[in-house]
């Protein structure tokens, strides 16, 4: 199948709007590996994660002095996750065994190393590494924490059922470039992955308001299914954060915005906001994007090559793109007992 094209097909996607064991990230391991079977029970063949849902957001960068943080980012260093490391190797297994399609986000740190990416983790239904999306621009006081990416990772990954798979974190939706990279690539689905900004002092009557605006924006333009996940904070995370930093008032409980949008931008599921933890789901029917783009092709006859001409600078910068480290790592053997075992097991979701 020609990468542009649509595939004939209908399955059953889901946003996890659900909150991490916080600074955990054996724990939120297991639960991801629980959430995905729990998927597969109820026939999802892909599952979106919110934004580093392993080990969990630093809210604590927007609350206490920076000095203050050093030992708290040391900490949530540790707790960050290789791609080659014993917890994705679980998550490839659980993958394979109920052969679920994820795209799920970590705090990504560099094998061998201290430096960090906020990506998101792209594994097929038989448990492959599609690729890693590296945020290309970590906001405001995020960038004590992460690196930047590169255009190596600003991509779209297609997966065994033939769709074309990509995503961004958070307000990486407001580079209308970095969007353009995935239309132009033929995105046809999109994952959006969110922390749960509506909890952060400023950003209560603005940031879900600012959600919808742009995962409808980027659905329309694109034309593309967008199924867009967030975390809210619960009790473990607050705790932390008294715990290791002081109090603070500077964040709260709850938050979070997640739904799934269809290209005309109407809901199919959500959006479901707050303390409840929930798998969202929808039928996700692919048929339906050329009804769109026949009114309007963004990767077509709307992009006007001739008045505007777009490029993206897709040279890896950092090591481990260059020797091909973050694209198509195959299943691996699974070293915890929380692994699932894939011996003897067939995928249980299929596409229609």
């Amino acid at each position: 199948m020609a990468r542009g094209e649509i595939p004939k097909c209908k399955f059953k996607a889901a946003a996890v709007h659900a909150a991490p064991v916080y600074m955990d990230k054996a724990a939120t391991t297991r639960k991801v590996l629980q959430l995905i079977e729990q998927a597969a029970k109820r026939g999802i063949s892909l599952l979106v994660f919110p934004e580093v849902f392993i080990p969990g957001f630093p809210y604590f960068i927007n609350c206490y002095p920076p000095i203050k943080q050093v030992p708290a980012i040391q900490q949530y260093a540790e707790q960050s996750v290789a791609v080659d490391g014993d917890e994705i190797a679980q998550i490839q297994a659980t993958c394979a065994t109920f052969g679920i399609t994820i795209s799920l986000g970590i705090s990504e740190r560099v094998s061998g190393g201290y430096t960090l990416f906020n990506s998101q983790l792209n594994i097929d239904s038989d448990g492959t590494v599609l690729g890693v999306h590296r945020k290309l621009q970590p906001t405001f006081a995020e960038r004590f924490v992460w690196a930047q990416g590169d255009g190596s990772t600003l991509r779209c990954f297609e997966t065994r059922a033939g769709y074309n798979l990509g995503g961004l974190c958070c307000w990486e939706h407001t580079m209308n470039g970095a969007r353009q990279a995935l239309i132009a690539d033929r995105q046809h689905v999109h994952a959006g992955a969110w922390p749960a900004l509506s909890t952060i002092a400023g950003f209560e009557a603005v940031a879900d308001a600012q959600m919808e605006a742009l995962m409808k924006n980027h659905a329309l333009t694109a034309q593309v299914f967008v199924i867009s996940a967030a975390n809210y904070v619960d009790e473990t995370c607050l705790r932390w954060l008294r715990q290791n930093l002081g109090e603070t008032d500077m964040v709260k409980a709850g938050g979070g915005w997640s739904a799934i949008i269809h290209p005309f931008c109407s809901y199919l599921a959500g959006p479901v906001t707050g303390e409840r933890e929930e798998l969202l789901e929808a039928e996700i029917d692919l048929a339906q994007v050329a009804n769109v783009k026949i009114w309007v092709d963004g990767a077509g006859h709307y992009s006007r090559p001739e008045v505007v001409q777009f490029t993206v600078n897709q040279t890896a910068i950092w090591d481990d793109e260059k020797v091909g480290v973050l694209s198509s790592l195959p299943l691996r053997n699974a070293v915890s007992d929380g692994a699932a075992d894939k011996d003897g097991a067939e995928g249980k979701n299929s596409l229609s």
